[in-house]
């Protein structure tokens, strides 16, 4: 047997989803450390020196709370390799959720107990869906005041359309919160508040379901029976399928407090027994559909995502690969499928911004390729050059803005940071045909707080953004190349070209959209495009 099939089915790959708020970075943190990859939340230990770990790393992101940028933390658990994709909460940042969800093989959706399916929840999860990914609910913050349990399954199930069944069923919330019941073994998990001594990071204590022990626990008959009947109760949602979770169908439901560590290490145990490994992929290779499956020989991956600056003092830049086939050797060439070589000699696993050195890695990993440029979100990388998976989208900007720079003399530098940020595949870039301004395509307002603030921070330099005198765009197709050079002649004022070269309509208003469309039934006027 080879090492890759051994290796390969021990990967499991998840990402974490919330709104923001909800306890996603603390709860990252948290089963980082209950699976003993850190010894402290926050901290980490590699290689004898304690560094940082928290998967909110930018300044920008620690300074507001708010993770605005996707991280990968690789860890073990059960003899299992741990690749945990944390996404952005914001929903300014879906895009750059949406291409972390193409390497995940699942998600963990983390809910506020006292505020439900918030809107943000929602639009993840329509992402989700998208690729049919299996979902494992959190119901978080069980240690303050929040909505009954029947009513929180009802609303996943009446707005997500998914079926439920709750794995847990809790005692109370907030001050009154006792712990949770394992409706599978029909044990009591025990929540002792912190100023009672509680710790749960290694596991709560569990006892039977009834007896002394419970009673003694509750110290509250009237409550105890009340846990006692809905507990019952919940188990009429009948037997939780690993089928259907994996087809995403239905999501187990676990309920805990990220904060106090109670239900981390449960959560943890679930994704290692319901999670799939590395699943086979659908590619292409000398222009027909394959199926690669994770233990194949040939190395093959894909890029999904790519972060400039991890390092300010190195001025780096890390495409991050979702490798889908073979065992990775370092020092191993790769190649894109456009037979572009890629050496790989330094590749990096990651904590966070932390890295260490990777000597070899298999499907289902990710792991980092430093690179200057070579790389893009959406490449295909393997040995012969000849895989190519989907493409991934990018999506039309919701918001345009004109670029410049206070002083006229960086306009140059400003470019250069434009397209380093546009390369990441965070935000896009257009230049108009006639002038030369520099517009700037975003999902959300926060996206361009966050890009002056990276410029800023980054490059050294203070940028404007205005409104420009266009609201949409829209990427050009046709059969015909002739029909779009015409079209682009006559609408000179309103071209423009994206960061790979490719015909863009910046139109004033989807009204003009509409019109162009009509007048032009040859030509697609795209609102995604999937680099190739």
């Amino acid at each position: 047997m080879s090492k890759a099939a051994i290796e390969a089915p021990r990967r499991r790959v998840f990402a974490i989803i919330s709104h923001p708020d909800a306890g996603k970075t603390t709860l990252t943190e948290n089963m980082l450390h209950s699976a003993g990859a850190i010894h402290l939340a926050g901290q980490v230990a590699a290689r004898g020196q304690a560094r940082r770990t928290q998967s909110d790393w930018m300044k920008i992101e620690q300074e507001r709370g708010i993770s605005v940028s996707s991280s990968v933390m690789t860890f073990e658990h059960k003899d299992l390799i741990f690749n945990l994709l944390d996404t952005p909460g914001h929903e300014d940042f879906s895009e750059d959720t949406y291409r972390t969800l193409t390497a995940a093989d699942a998600a963990v959706m983390v809910l506020d107990v006292a505020k439900g399916i918030e809107p943000q929840t929602l639009k993840l999860f329509e992402v989700c869906r998208l690729r049919d990914i299996p979902i494992i609910t959190l119901v978080n913050k069980l240690d303050r005041e929040g909505l009954e349990p029947f009513d929180l399954l009802a609303e996943i199930e009446n707005k997500l359309a998914l079926d439920v069944r709750p794995m847990q069923w809790p005692a109370a919330s907030g001050r009154r919160f006792r712990g949770v019941a394992d409706l599978r073994t029909n044990e009591f998990l025990k929540y002792i508040r912190p100023d009672e001594g509680g710790d749960a990071s290694m596991g709560a204590e569990r006892t039977p379901m009834t007896g002394e022990a419970i009673k003694a626990h509750f110290n509250d008959d009237k409550l105890l029976a009340e846990f006692q009947e809905e507990a019952e109760l919940a188990k009429e949602y009948g037997e939780f399928n690993i089928q259907s979770f994996r087809e995403g169908h239905m999501t187990p439901v676990y309920f805990g407090s990220a904060l106090r560590r109670f239900g981390v290490r449960e959560l943890l145990d679930a994704l290692a027994e319901f999670v799939p490994g590395p699943q086979p992929e659908k590619a292409e290779k000398f222009g027909k559909e394959i199926i690669l499956n994770p233990t194949d020989k040939e190395v093959a991956g894909f890029v999904f995502k790519v972060q400039a600056n991890m390092d300010l003092n190195h001025r780096d830049r890390v495409a991050f690969l979702r490798l889908c086939s073979g065992e990775f050797k370092r020092g191993m060439k790769l190649k894109t499928f456009e037979n572009k070589t890629i050496s790989v000699h330094n590749p990096i696993l990651f904590f966070a911004q932390d890295r260490e050195l990777a000597d070899n890695a298999f499907a289902g990993d990710v792991i980092g390729i430093p690179n200057h440029g070579a790389l893009r979100v959406g490449d295909s990388l393997s040995e012969s050059g000849k895989v190519k998976f989907a493409g991934i989208p990018n999506f039309a900007p919701e918001i345009l803005r004109k670029a410049r720079t206070k002083d006229p003399l960086k306009a140059k530098h400003l470019k250069k940071a434009l397209e380093s940020l546009a390369e990441e595949g965070v935000t896009q870039l257009f230049k108009p045909q006639m002038g030369s301004d520099i517009i700037v395509g975003a999902v959300g307002a926060l996206q361009i707080e966050v890009m002056s603030e990276r410029i800023k921070t980054e490059y050294g330099l203070e940028v404007i953004f205005e409104a420009p005198p266009y609201q949409t765009a829209r990427w050009l197709s046709c059969d015909d190349p002739a029909k779009i050079e015409d079209f682009s002649a006559k609408n000179r004022n309103t071209m423009a070209e994206d960061i790979d070269g490719d015909p863009v309509y910046l139109a004033k208003s989807s009204w003009d959209v509409g019109y162009a469309e009509e007048k032009n039934p040859d030509i697609k006027f795209l609102k995604a495009k999937e680099r190739r």
